[in-house]
Formats: structure tokens, sequence, C-alpha cells
């Protein structure tokens, strides 16, 4: 007869640790490299290099649906609320980080991809589905739902989603494969590392 295990809250703990993080590193790459508008004016919510977006998608490859929720949180609360962008549309503009997250980590657990990339295959899901792919979903979905919330103006649209995928391309292409073959092997150890989604 299996035996329940006591409750011991580490993946509450785990994800309120990740959510304080991401809001962290949301805050300071929005405040030390704002993205400018064409007058270079800030743009509330924008970082021309946006380092939180790797360590997001990296919680989330490594911690499953609790790092997921940790992206959403840290980018509504770090990267909108802190930053003026109006509650009501953070709510739907931190969809965004939430994309971001969710299109890797599907990915990888839909074709088995290693996260330590082993092999070709593993470095090519993580180019395609962890550097290209959520990173102009995420770009799109920003820039257009700033720009329904009023915060941005229309014709900003694409000078907003250039500067968000560009520099989200730069800072995934670099700490993403790093991290993931250097450190995978010590995490997936941990007793906190999710193999599916939730366990």
């Amino acid at each position: 007869m299996k035996k329940d295990r006591e409750p011991t809250y580490s993946f509450e703990i785990l994800t309120l640790v990740l959510i304080v993080v991401d809001t962290v590193l949301a805050a300071l790459s929005i405040s030390i490299l704002p993205g400018k508008d064409a007058s270079g004016a800030s743009i509330p919510g924008v970082s021309v290099i946006y380092v939180a977006v790797a360590f997001m998608i990296l919680f989330t490859l490594w911690f499953g649906a609790y790092g997921a929720i940790a992206a959403y949180a840290g980018t509504l609360i770090g990267g909108g609320i802190l930053h003026a962008i109006p509650p009501g549309v953070a709510v739907f503009w931190s969809l965004a980080g939430l994309l971001q997250v969710l299109i890797p980590l599907v990915a990888f657990r839909a074709f088995d991809v290693d996260p330590a990339l082993g092999n070709r295959r593993d470095w090519t899901y993580l180019l395609l589905f962890g550097v290209l792919i959520n990173n102009i979903v995420g770009a799109a979905w920003g820039s257009i739902t700033l720009a329904i919330g009023g915060v941005i103006q229309n014709g900003d649209i694409a000078g907003v989603m250039s500067a968000w995928l560009l520099g989200n391309i730069i800072v995934t292409l670099i700490i993403l494969p790093i991290a993931l073959t250097r450190l995978t092997p010590r995490v997936e150890r941990s007793k906190l590392f999710v193999r599916h989604y939730w366990d």
C-alpha cells in the first residue's frame, strides 16, 4: 500500500520565491534599460534588454507550471504595476510573460526535449520554441495590448514589438543555453524539479 507523504508546502514556497525573483528582475530590467518610443520617452513595461525573460523561461522549464505562475505574477507586478501600466491593462498585458514561458514548456514536454540540451534535436527545439516563437508571440501580444490599453499609440506597435523581440532574443540566446547545459543536471537531482507540469 502506498503511503501518503506529509505536505511540505515546498512548491508553494518555491512559487513565492520565484515570484519575488521574477518581480525584482522584471522591475530592474525595465528600470535600468527602458524601451523608448519615437520621441525618446520611456515606454511603461518595456525594456530593450529584458533579462527577466530568460530566468522566467529557465524556472518554468525546471519547475513546470509553478515557474509559469511566477512568470505571470512577476511580469504583472514587476513589469506592469510597478511601471505605471494601469492594473486593468497590466492583467492582460502580463499574459505576454505567461505565453513566453508556456510555449517552450509545452514544446519541451510534448516533444520530450532534454532541458540539459544533450543533442542537436534538443538545441533545435530550444531555438524554435524558447528563443524565437515564444518571443515573437510575447512581443506581439505585449505591444498590441499596450496599444489597446492606451499606454502606447497604434503607430508605436511595430517599434515596441521590434525592440521587445530583439532584446528578448539576445537575452534568451545567451542565458538559456549556458544555464540549461550547466545547471539542469543539478536541478534535476533536486526534489523540486518538475518533469511534467505539476509533478
